[in-house]
């Protein structure tokens, strides 16, 4: 099976030309098209009086305060700061050969210190090298060209965070070969070709090498051509786009012999399994109204792992659908609402329950998504599969999201 998608991997790359990402100067700042980084500004950097060399740095901080209320349950406040980040990016040599790396700091971001595991400081490590205008091609430790949201910054998010089906299905970072083809022109039909081979274990892992990899391979149309500013890698149409533009996407992700839950994510399995995910989405931006839907789907023929005690580790297995909409009510405020929905396979319904997601947020945008005050409202529904009760919980949100 590995060989076979590898091979369908290997002739999009020649039908594509090899690879691509473009490179561009975007207010006097670095950008690399299809990275999952947001720019406003010029950050704070240097360029050596030879022009062989440039470093640029940013930050941003997300910090919020949320009110908690889960059915059967003390209600409780939650103080955090949910992101802590630097970002660091440029050129050695040539402006063809592109760096960028981001660390995080936040305890969120790097998740609790075990024994024996990595710290999970380092993000995104990764080299690119631009071929031409058309192509690039990756080697390091970065995001996969998964669903439109996980590619999108964290920091360039109408609300406080990512779907539940997001969190649940995407298929996030990795370590490996990147290769781009971008084609995108104003105002007509234009296709990006992104693919990837990594080695299916997610960022900073080092545990035990095995001989499964990871396949990605993504197709994106934009029937009515680019959008203004690269919108398709923020939510909301904060450039207010003169006439509509739209996005459709498909990507499908082959994990062989994943040791993970969720293949780059999740707890280590008691067996490899081999993961099938497909993740498609569609997106409208058109005068400060943005309209985006997903589907995402993981396939698993065997999703129970155990070990000689009877301890199980689970795979999910299942899908989802998001839809989430917004329109910008002023100059600075939007207001967005999303519509979520979860179905856990029948050969896993027992252990999880089907959940439905209601978000309903107000954002103010003192400068675009670098500075922005955002609050919100949550309700979750979740129906047992067995005894087919019910457990409704609820939030409210602020949060203050500061950067450069």
């Amino acid at each position: 099976m590995n060989t076979r998608i590898f091979t369908i991997l290997v002739q999009i790359i020649l039908l594509s030309g090899f690879m691509n990402t473009t490179f561009a100067q975007d207010n006097g700042a670095l950008h690399v098209h299809n990275l999952p980084y947001y720019n406003f500004g010029k950050g704070v950097g240097i360029t050596s009086s030879d022009s062989l060399f440039q470093f640029n740095i940013r930050f941003r901080i997300q910090n919020r305060f949320s009110y908690i209320h889960n059915e059967g349950k003390d209600d409780a406040f939650d103080g955090q700061i949910r992101r802590l980040r630097l970002r660091f990016d440029g050129y050695l040599g040539d402006p063809r050969f592109i760096y960028l790396l981001q660390l995080s700091f936040a305890p969120g971001d790097v998740g609790e210190i075990e024994e024996g595991s990595n710290l999970n400081i380092i993000r995104d490590a990764v080299g690119f090298y631009k071929i031409n205008n058309n192509w690039n091609v990756g080697f390091g430790q970065t995001k996969l060209p998964g669903n439109r949201q996980r590619v999108n910054s964290s920091g360039a998010l109408q609300l406080s965070d990512r779907t539940i089906n997001n969190s649940r299905f995407n298929i996030d970072r990795d370590f490996g070969f990147f290769i781009n083809h971008i084609n995108e022109v104003r105002d007509k039909f234009s296709w990006n070709v992104k693919t990837s081979i990594t080695t299916g274990d997610g960022r900073n892992f080092t545990k035990s090498p095995d001989n499964g990899l990871a396949y990605t391979a993504k197709l994106e149309l934009l029937p009515l051509g680019k959008f203004e500013k690269d919108g398709v890698y923020f939510e909301g149409d904060l450039i207010r786009e003169k006439t509509p533009k739209v996005m459709l996407s498909a990507a499908y992700h082959f994990n062989h012999k994943a040791k993970r839950q969720s293949g780059q994510l999740g707890d280590l399995l008691y067996e490899s399994r081999n993961l099938k995910s497909i993740l498609v989405d569609g997106l409208l931006k058109y005068q400060g109204f943005a309209l985006s839907a997903s589907y995402m789907n993981r396939n698993v023929d065997n999703p129970f792992t155990s070990n000689f005690d009877g301890d199980q580790v689970i795979v999910y297995k299942g899908q989802g659908v998001d839809v989430q909409s917004s329109y910008f009510i002023s100059d600075k405020w939007e207001l967005i609402g999303r519509y979520s929905v979860q179905h856990a396979h029948k050969q896993i319904a027992a252990s999880y329950p089907d959940q439905q997601q209601y978000i309903l947020g107000l954002t103010n945008y003192i400068w675009e998504h670098a500075f922005k005050l955002q609050f919100e409202a949550a309700y979750d529904r979740f129906k047992d599969n067995q005894t087919l009760s019910v457990k409704d919980n609820f939030y409210l949100r602020f949060q203050i999201e500061m950067g450069i």
